[in-house]
C-alpha cells in the first residue's frame, strides 16, 4: 500500500496539474457554457474514462510503445487531432436553433461522453505524462508497481473529477445565461470551433 504521506502529496499535484490550462479541461469549460452543466459533467466523466484507460496501460506497460514508437505516436495524435477538427466543422455549422435542440436529448450526452473518452484516449502525451509521473510516487519496497501505479491514476482521476466538475458547474451556470441570447449562442458556437481547431493544432505539432 502507498502510505498518506506519499498520496497527499500526489493529490495535491494532481489538483494543481488539472487546474493548469490545458486542451482537457478548455473543452469542459466550452462544452459546458455552450451546452448546459450536464454537458461539461458527461464530457468530464469521458475525459476521466479515457484517464483510466491510460492508467492501464502505463501500469501494463503499454504506453512505452508511444514513447519508443513515433509511428505509433504520430499515428494516435494525428486521430485525435483529425477528430477535434471535425468537433470545430460541426461547431461552426451550429445554428442558434440547434444549439437549443441539442441542450435537451438524454443521447447527446452520451455523444458528449463519447467525445470526451476519444478526445482523452487519442492524446497520446497523456500516457507519456503518466508513464512519466506516476513512478516517480510508486516503491517496489511496498508491493506489486502495476497496483501501485493503478492506485495513483485513481487518485489522479478523483482529483480530475473535482476540478474539471467545478469547472463544469461554474461554466455551466455561466451558459444558462448565455443561452437567452441567439446572437451570443452562435458567438458561442464560432468560438467553440475555434477552440478546436488550436487544440487540434496543438495536438497535431506535439513532439514526443
Amino acid at each position: 500500500m502507498i502510505p498518506i504521506e506519499t498520496l497527499l502529496p500526489f493529490f495535491a499535484a494532481s489538483v494543481l496539474l488539472a487546474i493548469a490550462p490545458g486542451p482537457d479541461n478548455i473543452f469542459v469549460l466550452t462544452q459546458s457554457a455552450l451546452r448546459g452543466k450536464s454537458a461539461g459533467l458527461a464530457v468530464m466523466l469521458g475525459l476521466c474514462t479515457g484517464l483510466i484507460v491510460h492508467s492501464i496501460a502505463v501500469a501494463l506497460g503499454v504506453a512505452v510503445i508511444f514513447q519508443t514508437s513515433a509511428l505509433a505516436f504520430s499515428a494516435l495524435k494525428f486521430i485525435g487531432a483529425g477528430y477535434l477538427v471535425y468537433l470545430a466543422w460541426q461547431a461552426f455549422r451550429a445554428s442558434a436553433t440547434k444549439f437549443q435542440a441539442e441542450r435537451s436529448p438524454e443521447t447527446s450526452l452520451w455523444k458528449l461522453y463519447r467525445r470526451g473518452i476519444i478526445m482523452n484516449i487519442t492524446n497520446p502525451k497523456v500516457s507519456i505524462f503518466f508513464l512519466a509521473f506516476l513512478p516517480q510516487f510508486a516503491d517496489p519496497s511496498r508491493g506489486p508497481i502495476s497496483f501501485q501505479l493503478l492506485m495513483l491514476g485513481g487518485v489522479f482521476i478523483l482529483a480530475t473529477i473535482l476540478v474539471f466538475g467545478s469547472i463544469a458547474l461554474l461554466a455551466g451556470t455561466l451558459g444558462q445565461w448565455l443561452s437567452r441570447s441567439a446572437r451570443i449562442q452562435k458567438i458561442m458556437n464560432r468560438v467553440t470551433g475555434t477552440v478546436f481547431v488550436c487544440l487540434a493544432l496543438r495536438l497535431a505539432t506535439t513532439e514526443r
